[in-house]
């Protein structure tokens, strides 16, 4: 299962590759398992608005989602997504708080997509009416729901903890199977609605007379005109976002995608191709649903087993929860025939819907949300060891799987006792977290495209896309205004992954981290050879400009006593991004007048890069000697430069690091510091 997520494949490991229509079920069991919640939010969030609501929410999917992930996909082929592309776009500290904050909010969606689905299975479960326990009351169906998610979470832990693998032919079966289900549902309804319309005439009627069952708080504007239920939709959809998900999971199992033979692995046009029909295909089977679930259930299912809004939109709180029988699950509602008919007793869409094909229908619902969740902390299990131990802020532990499920399954029990197993209090969240990723899409989109454009700033830009980030962050604004849990969820996520981040990165700051160096010519590495195999090699910093290498040998020479037959090797370390962890420098060897000089670039940290090559040189002959003049910096001032700019102190840090990587003193390097103070 940890491949589906799509992070690059090791070296000599690639990832198996299948038919995109079947790699489209691994998107399915995150974003086609939402019709098992999405049509009662919808209601909930927008009454009888909700299927004009959702064309709106359909327009952007299709106009808006599809053509930003489409160019995303083209990209980012490797399974990064969003995140990955702005890494990319990005560097130094900004670029890795942006990244924190962005794994943020993507902790916020996967993390709350187990939680959410799996309340939402105990919702399909518990109200089955061969469930064997009793529900006298409402606090005790929130006990049981509690009990019910948090076995479904520990169950999907222990099976990462075991090693589950990702099987296509599974996924295919499960979402088959729901989407065959869903759709005899909503075809169901749809057949009835074109032989009876009179429910549909009567919805539309309610809509004119603005008996909508949607509370007077969630109205932003007043009257019951066209323009303004028009208006009010395109103010409510943002509620309904959770239809939105399931994109940046299309990008991420890229890496499943048989392209085509002799496909190039740094552009391969063929998998580029049929990810993007798997886009599109995911998109228009999905906004299709959800269009004609969304009527069915405005026209079928009385609005007093979905809301408590009356039809005024007054909320009417004496209602006890098991009164809404139809909430979080309005489609396993028809499929047992609980909707009532014109004479109000109990109305089968097709004379097979009862308690049988009920519960097969509930038992798909459950297994679909509980895969969905197996999706979700596969993305978790790939996202936080692509980035937090590349970055320096995670222990080298956050790389194995069993540690980290054990972390996130955690978290999902204390995240579902605080949101009590309640699907609609975490939609928010959910939603957050979704509208987050896309909206970063949309920005890495604009950004990516006016640096490979020429000309002049207006032909630069993508107009197009640049209007589809801002409906993005319109929405995502909304959103959070309307439903602030949301974000202060999403805050927690960042706020505990920005300070874990840090504290790991200052206690790691001493590690020698260190990838090995590149050579990039022959010259270089013989005379790289002749250098390490000197007798005695004496290793000093230099810094060009400051002086010439005549003058720097003379002082050095005199200062620190070096005798006239012993050969000076000078260094010359340049910086890349000093926020950089791990790198993997290029070495260049050169003879200036007579001087050797070992030019290093793309270096993250001068220390770590200096104590590298000592501890490189010391594994051939005898350990050299690395002489450093003294130095201004004050302690503070030179610890958080070695920290942060990856300079400050580096004499005493040189040291610090020699003696951490390498305990046998006789093997150590020597560090002389000499000169005036």
């Amino acid at each position: 299962m940890s491949e589906q997520s799509g992070s690059p494949a090791e070296p000599g490991k690639p990832h198996h590759e299948s038919f995109w229509l079947w790699v489209m079920c691994l998107t399915g069991v995150d974003y086609f398992s939402t019709l098992g919640y999405q049509p009662s939010i919808a209601y909930e969030n927008a009454g009888l608005l909700a299927p004009l609501a959702t064309i709106v929410l359909v327009l952007v999917t299709l106009f808006g989602a599809l053509p930003i992930y489409w160019y995303v996909c083209g990209r980012s082929h490797t399974g990064q997504g969003s995140i990955g592309m702005l890494a990319n776009l990005v560097s130094g500290w900004g670029g890795k708080v942006l990244v924190l904050v962005l794994l943020g909010f993507a902790a916020t969606d996967f993390v709350i997509t187990k939680t959410l689905s799996a309340a939402d299975a105990a919702v399909h479960l518990i109200q089955n009416p061969h469930w064997p326990l009793e529900v006298p009351s409402d606090a005790e169906k929130t006990r049981q729901a509690i009990y019910v998610t948090a076995f479904l979470l520990v169950l999907l832990g222990a099976s990462f903890m075991r090693g589950f693998r990702e099987v296509i032919g599974l996924a295919v079966v499960i979402v088959g199977t729901y989407m065959v289900l869903c759709g005899v549902v909503i075809g169901a309804g749809v057949v009835h609605l074109t032989e009876n319309p009179e429910p549909f005439y009567q919805l539309i009627a309610h809509v004119r007379a603005g008996e909508w069952h949607l509370r007077e708080s969630d109205r932003p504007l007043s009257g019951t005109g066209p323009f303004t239920i028009l208006a009010i939709s395109l103010l409510i959809f943002p509620k309904l976002a959770l239809g939105l998900s399931g994109f940046e999971t299309g990008v991420a199992v890229m890496p499943l995608v048989k392209g085509r033979a002799g496909d190039d692995t740094k552009e391969p046009v063929g998998r580029i191709r049929n990810t993007r029909k798997l886009l599109i295909t995911a998109a228009v089977t999905m906004s299709l649903y959800l269009i004609c679930s969304s009527i069915v259930v405005a026209c079928l299912v009385p609005p007093g087993h979905l809301t408590k809004a009356d039809a005024a939109g007054v909320e009417r709180a004496e209602i006890p929860d098991s009164d809404l029988k139809a909430k979080d699950r309005a489609l396993a509602y028809l499929a047992h025939g609980e909707n009532p008919g014109p004479d109000g007793r109990p109305m089968k869409l097709l004379p097979f819907f009862g308690e049988w094909f009920g519960t097969i229908y509930d038992l798909s619902t459950v297994v679909i949300l509980w895969f969905a969740g197996a999706s979700a902390m596969a993305g978790l299990l790939n996202l936080v060891p692509q980035y937090l131990p590349r970055y320096g802020m995670a222990p080298e532990w956050s790389r194995a799987t069993r540690p980290l499920v054990l972390l996130f399954t955690v978290i999902n029990l204390v995240v579902t006792l605080v949101f009590r197993a309640n699907v609609d209090a975490q939609s928010a969240a959910y939603a957050t977290g979704v509208l987050v990723l896309m909206t970063s899409a949309g920005v890495a989109s604009v950004i990516d495209i006016w640096q490979r454009r020429p000309g002049r700033w207006y032909r630069r830009l993508s107009w197009p896309f640049l209007f589809i980030t801002l409906v993005f962050i319109y929405t995502t604004i909304a959103n959070v205004y309307e439903k602030p849990d949301g974000i202060k969820i999403a805050g927690f996520f960042i706020l505990t992954i920005l300070v874990t981040s840090f504290w790991s990165r200052w206690a790691r700051s001493r590690e020698l981290r260190f990838a090995g160096f590149k050579i990039p010519d022959a010259e270089s590495r013989l005379m790289w050879d002749t250098i390490r195999d000197f007798e005695l090699s004496v290793l000093v910093p230099h810094r060009p400009g400051r002086r010439s290498l005549a003058n720097k040998e003379a002082q050095i020479r005199r200062e620190h006593r070096i005798p006239r037959d012993l050969m000076i090797v000078f260094v010359e370390v340049e910086l890349a991004d000093a926020s950089d962890f791990v790198n993997e420098p290029v070495l260049h060897v050169t003879q200036e007048e007579g001087r050797y000089v070992v030019k290093i670039t793309g270096a993250a940290s001068i220390a770590h890069t200096l104590a590298a090559l000592a501890l490189e040189m010391a594994k051939v002959g005898r350990p050299p000697e690395v002489h450093f003049g003294w130095t201004d910096d004050s302690p503070v001032s030179g610890t958080l430069g070695f920290l942060l700019f990856g300079e400050g102190n580096v004499p005493w840090m040189v040291r610090d690091l020699i003696r951490r990587a390498q305990p046998d003193e006789t093997k150590r390097p020597v560090i002389i510091i000499a000169g005036t103070a």
